[in-house]
């Protein structure tokens, strides 16, 4: 999976190392992970009504044609 770098203001850091001590998480890349997921989730649910399970999918990277 690639990673992106991410600039945080010291106010941001804060606020995401708060969710990361309450959620009981490692790091902050877990963190922010888990802020990803959690509005996947709940924009997902808007949408269709229902809630979704996110995983990685990993097989044959080529292409579609």
């Amino acid at each position: 999976m690639t990673w992106n770098e991410m600039m945080l203001s010291d106010e941001e850091r804060e606020q995401i190392d708060a969710i990361r001590q309450r959620e009981g998480l490692e790091s902050v890349d877990q963190a922010l992970e888990w802020l990803a997921k959690t509005a996947l989730r709940n924009g997902v649910k808007r949408v269709t009504g229902k809630g979704r399970t996110l995983y990685a999918v990993i097989g044959n990277p080529k292409l579609c044609v």
